[in-house]
C-alpha cells in the first residue's frame, strides 16, 4: 500500500485550505476591524495496517482577537474600540458584533453603520441622535452627547473568550455564547476620531504564503516522485512475469 500517496494527498489538502485563508486575509488587510482567520492543524492517525500512518488534516478555523492599528480620522462618527471589547448592529442574521466604529447619522437620527445596519446600546436597542442637535461628542464609556444634552450611549460588549466566532460579512462576528455588557471601562473603552485598522500582518501573511506555496510544490514534486517509482516497479513485474 501506498502510504506516503496517501499522506502526501492529504498535506496537499491541507495546505490548499491554508492557502485559501491566507488569501482572505491578505485581500481585507486593509479592511477596518477585519479580524484575520488563522488554521489550525492537525494529525490524524491510521490504525488500518500493522504500523500507523499519520495524515495531515485541516484542523478547525478560528478568528484572531488581537487589536489592530488605531488610526486618527478626526471624523465625529468614527469610534475605535479598545481593548476587548465590541460594538453591536442589527443585522437580517440578528444582532452580530464588530470592532469597525465607522458610523453616519441617517436623515431619521438613527446612527448606522457604513451598511445601514443600526448601531445598538447596551440594550440591544437603535442608537438615536438628533439630526438637528449639533455634532455628537463621544466619551470613552460609550455616551453621547450633542450641545449639553446626553441622547444616549453606545453598547460596548465582551465575549466569551472560549466561544467561537462565525464571520458576518467582513468585519462582523457572531458568537455561539450571549455577548455581555460591558460595565466597567477601566480597561475597555471607545475613542472618538479614530478608526481600527485589520489585525492583519501583510507582511507575515505574505511569508506564509511563499513558504506554504513552496511546502505545496515540494509535497507535489514528492508525489510525482513516488507515482513514477510506483509505475516502474509495475512495469519491472510485468517483464518479469
Amino acid at each position: 500500500m501506498q502510504n506516503n500517496l496517501y499522506v502526501g494527498v492529504s498535506a496537499q489538502v491541507t495546505l490548499q485550505r491554508r492557502l485559501e485563508t491566507i488569501a482572505h486575509n491578505v485581500a481585507n488587510a486593509s479592511t477596518a476591524g477585519f479580524r484575520a482567520e488563522e488554521a489550525r492543524f492537525e494529525t490524524l492517525l491510521s490504525r488500518a495496517g500493522t504500523d500507523p500512518v499519520a495524515f495531515a488534516v485541516t484542523g478547525p478555523t478560528y478568528l484572531s482577537r488581537r487589536s489592530g492599528e488605531l488610526v486618527r480620522t478626526e471624523n465625529q462618527f468614527d469610534v475605535a474600540v479598545q481593548g476587548d471589547a465590541w460594538l453591536a448592529i442589527q443585522t437580517p442574521a440578528g444582532q452580530v458584533y464588530t470592532r469597525d466604529g465607522r458610523m453616519k447619522l441617517a436623515p431619521t437620527g438613527e446612527l448606522q453603520t457604513l451598511n445601514g445596519y443600526p448601531i445598538l446600546d447596551a440594550g440591544g436597542a437603535a442608537m438615536l441622535l438628533d439630526p438637528n442637535g449639533g455634532p455628537p461628542r463621544i466619551a470613552r464609556d460609550g455616551t453621547v452627547t450633542q450641545g449639553n444634552v446626553q441622547v444616549g450611549a453606545i453598547g460596548l460588549f465582551n465575549i466569551d473568550g472560549a466561544a467561537k466566532l462565525t464571520r458576518h460579512e467582513n468585519s462582523g462576528v457572531i458568537p455561539d455564547r450571549p455577548a455581555t455588557p460591558v460595565l466597567d471601562f477601566t480597561r475597555v473603552g471607545m475613542q472618538q476620531g479614530f478608526i481600527e485598522n485589520s489585525n492583519v500582518n501583510a507582511v507575515m501573511e505574505m511569508t506564509r504564503l511563499i513558504n506554504i506555496t513552496r511546502a505545496f510544490e515540494m509535497v507535489s514534486a514528492s508525489l510525482a516522485a513516488s507515482e513514477s517509482s510506483l509505475q516502474d516497479a509495475i512495469k519491472s513485474l510485468g517483464a518479469g512475469g
